[in-house]
Order: C-alpha cells, then structure tokens, then sequence
C-alpha cells in the first residue's frame, strides 16, 4: 500500500462536494474509515448502514444512493491514506454491487408479485426467480470505484403468474421479468439528486441491445450454441450469479460451461482474443485522434489492463476445459494459478500482478477526482499532478516514467503470447535458428509432378514418391469436408513443414508418412491446427519427434491432446517431481470426485502427458535405458496407488475409508524394467482385521473395478493393460487373496515357476503393512534351501517350454526370446537367487538383473569377469529392444552379426550354470 502525498479532499472534488454538502458526513466517513481492515465489505454491515438511512423515512432507491457515496468516500480515504490495498477496494466496491442488486430485486420482486401474482414454471410447476448475472470486473470481484456494472438477466422457465386475487393481472413470465429487469435498472441507474448507485449495461446480453432484456435457459442455452461468439466466451467466462435460486444457477452454470471452457485444448482462443485486442486497440487510437489530449488510456491502451485481462483469460480459454482451477473469475488469482502450474514463470506473474495493481491503483486515483468512469490521465497539468501525488510520487514526469515501465513489461509479456507467430514459450527455444529453410507454397490443387518438382528442389530423397503420398492427403475425403478455414490452416502447415521435413535425416518419405497421418488425425480439431500456427517451434519439434521413432509419431496421433507437452521448455526437459505429481493427480482427482469417467481421463491425461515428457527426453538422448526404465516404473507405481484409493472412494458400502489392500508388482513393474506400452502384471492381496463377512466381497470389488479402470478404453485412451495371470492357482484362482491364504499357497502349493516370478515380485501400491509382509515372505520364500540338481532341471524344463512357446522361424536374431538372448539371462539370474539365497540373503534384494549378476560375481557364485560381460550383454539388449520398440517393430530382431560376443558371453554363462557338470 502506498500512501498519498495528499489528503482525500486535495485528491478527489468529489469528495469534497459530498462531505461539505452536509453535516456529520465527514465524521461518518472518519468513523468508518477507521474501522478495521475490510470491515466495508461486510453484508450485514451494509444492511445495518441502509437500515439507518431507510429508517430515517428515506425510500430505498436514495438511501441507497446515499450509502454509495458514504462508501465510496470511505474508500477514498481509506486508499488514500494506506490503510487499504487494491484487494480491500474491489472486494468492498464488488460486495456493494451485489449488496445493491439483491436488496432492490427482493424489494421490485415483491412489489411485480402483488400486482402480478408468482411467475411459475410451465414444466415444473414451480415458483421462479430472476437470475441476475454479474459479468466483467462485477463477476470477477474486481470492480472499479467508479464503474458501471455489466449484468444479464436469466429466468429458468416460460410460463404465466399465478394471480391469488381478482385485483392481480396475470403476465407472462417473460413480460413479468422484463418489467422487473427494467424496474432494476431504474433503482440502480437512475440519477437523482443523490448521483446513482451504478450506471448498468446490458449490452452483454444474448443479441445484445437487439435482444430481449430478459432470456430463459433455453433460449440461452439455444443461443450459446447456435449463435454465441469467441468474444462472448470471454466475457461468460466471468459470469456469476448474483441472485437466483442455488439449483437454477447450477443448470445454468451447466449449460454455459461446455461454451465457456473445451473439452480439448483451445489455441483457438489465441487467434480470437487477439482479433478482440486489435478492434479495442484500433477504437482506443480513434478516440485518440479526436482528442489529442487523452492519451495514456491505463486500460485499453498498449501495456494495459485490459491486456493483462487477456493474458490471464486466453490460458482460461485454452485449458480451462481440463482444468477446473483455471476457472476463477478473478484475473489476480487466474495469474497465481498460471504461476503454480508452471504456465508462466513465477517471475513474470509477479512482475504481472504488480503491474496490475500499480495500473488499477493509478485507475482509481483518475475516477477519485470527478467520481467519473474514466481510464485516462487527464489533460490539465494540475489535475495530473494530483494524480502522481496520490500515487505516491512527486511529480508527472515520474508518474510517466513508472507508468511506462510497467506498460513495457506487459506488452511485452502480452507479445510474447498473442504476436502472429510464436517462438519458445518460455523464452529461448532449443532449435536451431540458423539456415532458415527454403519456402515452400504448394496448393492442394497443384498437379504431382509440380508437387514432385518442387520437392526435388528441397532435396527430397525420392520426390515423386513424396508427391504421391502428399496428393493422397490433399485429396483425402477426410480433408475434403473441412472448412475452408482449416483447410487452408492445414495447406499453410503442411508447407512450412516440408523444407523441415526435407532437413531432416534419411526416410524423407517415412518421416513425411508419419507427419501426414499426424495432421490427417488432428485436422478436424481447429483447435490444434491452430496451435501448430501459433507456435511453429511446436511443429518443429514434432517433425522431428516423428522422424526419430514411429511409435511416438503412432502415440502422438493417437494422443494430439500431447501437443502442448511440446510448448514449454522447462517442463519438457525437466526431471519429474513425482511428489509434486501426485499432489496435482490427487487434486485434480479430488475436483472430479464423483464423475468416474472424468476421474478415468484424467489419471490417463496425466500419464500421458508424463510419459510424453519422458519420450521426449528419450529421443534427446538425455535418458539412459535403465533410467528411463526407473522412471516408468516409479509412474505406473503412482497411478496405481492414486486409482486404488480412487475406486476404494466410489464403493458405496465400503466398511472403512481406507482399504487394508494392497497390489504386489511383478515381471517388468516387479523389476523396475517397464517400457513405454509394458502391461502390467499385478497381484491382489487384503488383510482385513475387521470381522466384516463383507470385507472379500469388497476387496474383490475394488480390484474388478480397479482394472475396469485401467484397462477401459475412454475419449482419452487406455491407462494400462493388467495381467493378472500370476495369482495363486492362475486362471482359475480367486481374483483376491487374503495374505494368509497367499502365504500358505506359496510356501506350500507353488511351483517352482511361480518362485522365479516372486524374485521380480515387490509391493507397489496399497497398503504399506501388507506390502512389508508381503516382503519378508518373499524372502522367506526365496531363502528356502532346494537340491540343486533338481532346481537346475526344473528351471531347464521351464526355458524349453518358453522356448516352444516362441519360435524363431526367421534368420534374424530374437533379442528375447532366442538361445543367448534376454530370457537366458533372467533364468540364470532367477536360478542363482533360487540356488544361494539360502547363504545368501543380499540376493534377494530388488535391485535388477545387471546388478544381481555383478553382485553374483563379487560373491564368486560365478565368474566375476563374466558376469560382467553378460549384464553388458543384457544392457546392450535392453537399449536394442528399446530402440526397435520406438520404430514401431513388434518384435526385436536384429543380424545376429551384430551382437556375435553378446550372444557368445551369454551361451557361455548358461553352459557353466546349465550343462551336466555345473556346479552352480
């Protein structure tokens, strides 16, 4: 808070004229000035000020006007003197706008119905209220000192009032609030000798000054789709209610909501909200053309309020579909959101907000002077250096000065966002800025050969090839129905990709495929189309995430919601905050209690987004093999743990708010080594003390209902494939196992097979008690002393029946599942757990296949130098298998010629373990 070099009757003649109009107005302003912080924007003190004046025989039109003015000049002093922030002000205007709008509705609302009887719903039968929507600054809490009040007015259903006497005229319910609208109009807006309590514009209405004052939902609702405009969502989007009953709102809320806020992210808004900045810019450089002297609009003026508004709204706009805490109607607190999701740097938000409150401060201090709706620094000397002294500052040059730099900063931040094409989205992008490439302005209607021609001179590999593949997407009937809008969009991009395409590495024509399918999957969504414009360092990055792997071009066509994975920089690069990631996977849970099939989106809109980000690292080469393997695992462990306690929520007759559950990982997840598109193989487990004969039931129900969720395929895709194969006595077993029953089938009943499971089997998700059992069983289990010999056999016997199971038929080596392969590895590791953790008991540790083999080693168990070659040899088939998985090949085969010693150190490792005269 900055305090004034003046007082409140040097700064504002309003305020003079109001206090020396009558006595004790100027100690009723001290006195309530001097009450504590905020105190204004209390209702019920409100009510007790008009009371005073009401109950002094004034009629309510004036003592409300009355208590505007006392409140005003409150405010006045109160800011003016440092005692109260931008906050306080706007919050306090904003109360009294609501306070006004209820008190004069309630009292015009009972007068309509003694003349007219109650408006009553046709199709519900029910009695019905006005619903008064505060749009702007009212509906944010943010309004001005000296505003007018943006409202529109709703009512639920047409029908007729129902009169109780013959002196009462029934009306229509769409006349009876017409009337009643008007008449509201009137006892706020009116002049008197009092001022008025808010100028009102109702221009923001359906049709606007065309429409009818009053609509019905369904009008609204037919409205909003048929007719509702870009402009108009930007403007609903701040709508609030100020009346009407708490069920009508939320119908309405429900039918503006799908015309506010997308489904899908919106990059459409960004082409619009600038199309709005520029006519409100052009107007603002007319009306200053016609009076040279008015410059320095602080609202719509370049660098202004209205453009952080924008700069706040259009992220509203594009995300708030999918994320319901970028819905506030405050501009201060969209800003802190944007900040704490990482939208926009936390610096630059700062800088932002003390932009705004500077700008709406220096806002204030302008209507101060007259009580005039004014945004513009006035062109009297004098009159302006009031204004610098409120501001705190000496002079006008240095209120210029400050002024300038703040307006510099946030058109420079609003550039950054709404200029016609962006760059990084965070400030300097990783590309390559150098050698810009050759333009390229093909037609959808151009012939092949001049498709051809023209790919030849951006050196395609094999241009008619290209032109051929290019022609098959232009003539496509997919394209052929869209707007001409998005086809031109689609021409456009599709001409700045090719001189990128045409850089890239090798497979011209493949990677051009891929791109093509990508656009061909997104071109009916404007949405991306526009994205791709916007931001061409997107395009980009996604010619070249499709030129390095089929299977994120594949994943990236089927999830183009990933698109703005691609926008940022930091977070694209940045090592993951799991914390930080499932506090936002619980909150966003937590907003979509109770819609399953929200819930079910988001857990797979935030793996995706997350495994996109590791995709993308991984094709940068930031990743290693086992790191990325790491942090797959460390996700999928997540998003388990959050769905369990998800489901346990939607069980109606759940006996206890936490469930004594928990889900034991094995194969891949168990090790740590999942891939991108890895199922999960997962076994259920509850240790319920309670004496509830409803507990199996229910843990039974959870787990149906757990992989109902992560198998089920919804707008957003799949989560997870779930194998549950690995449960005791397999198929035919229960889906869940009390941990007594688990325990006594593995130490009694399981096969040998099932024990070499178990040594890449941990606790995942659940409850940690059942999981630290579940623990020291396994080391039990894996502890116990076995004949050697029989071990050997029984495990040899497993590896044939695997191998069986997977025959190679072709001459090219399989990573996986050959002689010498990945498979003989994990049996010589599970052999050696099973053959000395009895001595042993660091090898039943959890730590992956290459550690144990070195670990092996050292304890001499095998040969320390070979082993050491053959978790090389494993590592070396992992990076092999991951890099065939990412071109898309559905099985990872290569020349046995290049892995000769790979395969050769394996073979040997398993002849000394597996051969008549092992002695391991």
């Amino acid at each position: 808070m900055t305090q004034s070099l003046l007082s409140s009757a040097a700064a504002s003649r309003y305020y003079t004229r109001w206090v020396n109009a009558e006595a004790g107005r100027a100690g009723q302003v001290a006195a309530l000035a001097g009450q504590p912080a905020r105190l204004t924007v209390d209702p019920a003190l409100l009510s007790q000020l008009l009371q005073k004046e009401t109950d002094a025989g004034m009629p309510l039109p004036r003592a409300m006007r009355r208590l505007r003015n006392l409140l005003v000049c409150t405010l006045i002093e109160r800011d003016l003197g440092g005692r109260a922030d931008l906050d306080e002000t706007v919050s306090a205007i904003s109360a009294f706008a609501d306070f006004a709008v209820q008190t004069h509705l309630a009292a015009l609302m009972a007068e309509m119905v003694a003349l007219h009887g109650n408006p009553v719903g046709a199709e519900s039968g029910e009695a019905q209220e006005l619903i008064v929507l505060g749009m702007g600054k009212l509906g944010g809490g943010e309004l001005n000192v000296s505003s007018d009040i943006d409202l529109i007015f709703v009512y639920p259903e047409d029908g007729d009032t129902q009169i109780a006497s013959a002196e009462q005229r029934t009306l229509s319910n769409h006349e009876f609030f017409t009337r009643l609208g008007k008449k509201l109009i009137g006892a706020l807006s009116e002049i008197t000798e009092d001022g008025f309590s808010f100028r009102v514009d109702m221009a923001l209405r359906p049709n606007g000054a065309s429409g009818p004052l009053v609509a019905s939902m369904n009008m609204v609702e037919t409205y909003l789709i048929t007719q509702g405009r870009e402009w108009e969502r930007y403007a609903w989007c701040k709508a609030r209610a100020l009346t009407g009953r708490a069920a009508d709102i939320a119908t309405l809320e429900n039918i503006s909501r799908p015309f506010i806020f997308r489904r899908y992210l919106d990059y459409g808004s960004i082409d619009a909200m600038r199309s709005m900045h520029t006519q409100i810019r052009a107007e603002v450089k007319r009306q200053e053309a016609l009076h040279p002297g008015r410059s320095n609009n602080v609202k719509l003026g370049r660098g202004g309020i209205r453009e952080i508004e924008f700069l706040a709204q259009v992220f509203q706009l594009i995300r708030g579909g999918r994320e319901q805490d970028l819905r506030d109607r405050s501009t201060r607190a969209t800003l802190r959101t944007l900040a704490e999701k990482n939208l926009l740097d936390a610096e630059v938000v700062a800088q932002l907000l003390e932009a705004y409150d500077f700008l709406r401060n220096l806002e204030h201090r302008l209507q101060y002077l007259d009580d005039a709706q004014t945004h513009t620094l006035p062109p009297n000397p004098d009159d302006q250096l009031i204004i610098a002294r409120t501001m705190g500052l000496a002079d006008v040059t240095t209120l210029l000065a400050e002024l300038d730099q703040r307006r510099q900063l946030v058109a420079a931040q609003f550039d950054a966002i709404f200029s016609d094409k962006q760059g990084g989205a965070s400030g300097d992008s990783d590309e390559d800025d150098g050698d810009a490439p050759a333009l390229c302005n093909l037609s959808d209607t151009d012939s092949s050969e001049t498709i051809a021609a023209s790919l030849t001179v951006l050196g395609f590999s094999d241009p008619p090839a290209a032109a051929s593949r290019l022609l098959s997407t232009w003539q496509s009937s997919r394209l052929q129905r869209l707007p001409e809008a998005s086809r031109s969009r689609l021409v456009a991009l599709i001409n700045a990709a090719l001189p990128i395409v045409a850089k890239a590495p090798d497979a011209h024509l493949s990677t051009l495929s891929r791109l093509l399918d990508f656009l061909e999957a997104i071109a009916r969504r404007a949405a991306y189309l526009a994205l791709l414009t916007e931001y061409p360092h997107t395009l980009q990055r996604v010619i070249r995430m499709v030129a390095a792997s089929d299977w994120a071009a594949k994943y990236l066509t089927r999830h183009p919601i990933l698109l703005d994975e691609l926008l940022d920089d930091r977070s694209l690069n940045a090592a993951p905050d799991w914390p930080a990631f499932v506090q936002d996977c619980q909150n966003q849970l937590d907003i979509a209690a109770g819609d399953t099939e929200r819930q079910m989106d988001i857990l797979r809109e935030m793996h995706h987004a997350q495994l996109f980000r590791l995709l993308a690292q991984d094709l940068e080469g930031k990743l290693s093999v086992e790191k990325l393997a790491d942090y797959l695992s460390a996700l999928a462990d997540i998003l388990v743990a959050v769905t369990i306690t998800a489901v346990w929520q939607s069980i109606a007759n759940r006996h206890r708010e936490v469930p004594q559950f928990a889900v034991i990982a094995y194969g891949k997840l168990g090790g740590k080594e999942l891939g991108y598109a890895s199922d999960l193989d997962v076994v259920f487990l509850y240790d319920d003390a309670t004496d509830d004969q409803d507990a199996p039931a229910l843990y039974a129900k959870l787990a149906q209902r757990f992989i109902t969720w992560m198998t089920s395929h919804t707008p957003a895709g799949i989560l997870f494939d779930i194998d549950i194969a690995l449960r005791p006595d397999g198929a035919s077993g229960l889906l869940v196992s009390s941990f007594s029953t688990f325990e006594k089938y593995q130490r009694e009943s399981a096969w040998l097979w099932e024990h070499q499971a178990l040594t890449r089997a941990r606790f995942c998700a659940g409850d940690s008690a059942i999981g630290d059992r579940f623990e020291v069983l396994r080391e039990q289990v894996l502890r116990q002393v076995r004949d050697a010999d029989k071990l050997r056999q029984e495990v040899l016997g497993m590896r044939q029946k695997m191998r069986e199971a997977h025959p190679n038929r072709g001459d090219r080596f399989d990573l996986k599942h050959d002689v010498g392969g990945m498979i003989d590895i994990e049996f010589i590791v599970q052999l050696l757990i099973l053959r000395h953790a009895a001595d042993f008991p660091q090898l039943t540790a959890d730590i992956g296949n290459i550690a144990l083999l070195k670990l092996c080693g050292e304890l001499q168990l095998i040969d320390a130098a070979l082993a050491g070659q053959v978790a090389d040899a494993y590592r070396t088939f992992r990076k092999l298998q991951h890099q065939m998985r990412l071109q898309g090949e559905e099985r990872a085969r290569v020349t046995a010629e290049r892995i000769t010693h790979e395969i050769a150190v394996v073979k040997q490792l398993w002849d000394a373990m597996f051969l008549p005269d092992a002695t391991a």
